[in-house]
């Protein structure tokens, strides 16, 4: 289990949107002890809290790839297991010539992202959520497992667009991103009656889940 949040700005980065992605972490250092770090460039800010299990001493997130004539072209965060990220590796190296620098699932997924797009989600085996930032296209793809065994919430305001493993880690951000806190009528009613809420609500209006299998 690993935590994940990331802030998309609407305009450049601020050294306060850093600050306050950092310090959101908090509410996710439960889902990953080994290793805490952000990442952000002009227009977005990556926070991670990893466990580590796979390839613990090089696979460091928020994780660098990208192909031999732009090799830090993607930032990626992942949340999960990928288990036939080996098949994977051996395709991508086989039909493209892929390099991996590391011995990790999270590359395979970011080097399968780059050669394959959006049909790279359909070709995983496991639980996952995970961002990938495309410094050079300037474009945030985001997935989550079609069973929808790791979450992954969404909030959208005036100040852009953030993204977590936990709720509570988006209302550390609201006041950033300009959203309000009411609650959802329709998902408390749905969770009064069916004792849970259905995607993509949650108690918050203005707080949403991706749903299962979408990205």
């Amino acid at each position: 289990m690993c935590g994940l949040l990331g802030l998309l700005t609407s305009g450049e980065t601020s050294e306060n949107a850093v600050s306050q992605v950092d310090q959101a972490m908090h509410c996710l250092r439960h889902r990953g002890p080994d290793e805490h770090g952000t990442w952000h460039d002009d227009h977005i800010v990556f926070g991670f809290n990893r466990l580590s299990i796979i390839d613990i001493e090089h696979s460091h997130q928020p994780l660098r790839w990208g192909p031999e004539e732009s090799p830090d072209r993607y930032a990626l965060t992942f949340n999960g297991e990928i288990y036939n990220y080996l098949e994977i590796r051996a395709e991508l190296t086989e039909q493209f010539g892929a390099r991996f620098e590391t011995e990790g699932d999270s590359e395979a997924i970011v080097a399968a992202y780059h050669f394959w797009g959006e049909e790279a989600v359909r070709r995983l085996r496991g639980m996952f959520a995970f961002a990938i930032w495309d410094t050079q296209n300037r474009e945030l793809f985001i997935a989550r497992d079609p069973f929808g065994i790791k979450p992954l919430f969404l909030a959208t305001g005036a100040g852009g667009t953030a993204f977590g493993s936990e709720k509570k880690s988006l209302l550390e951000l609201s006041d950033l991103i300009g959203i309000g806190l009411e609650l959802d009528p329709r998902a408390i009613e749905h969770y009064t009656v069916l004792q849970y809420v259905p995607e993509p609500e949650t108690l918050h209006r203005q707080i949403r889940r991706l749903e299962s299998g979408s990205y």
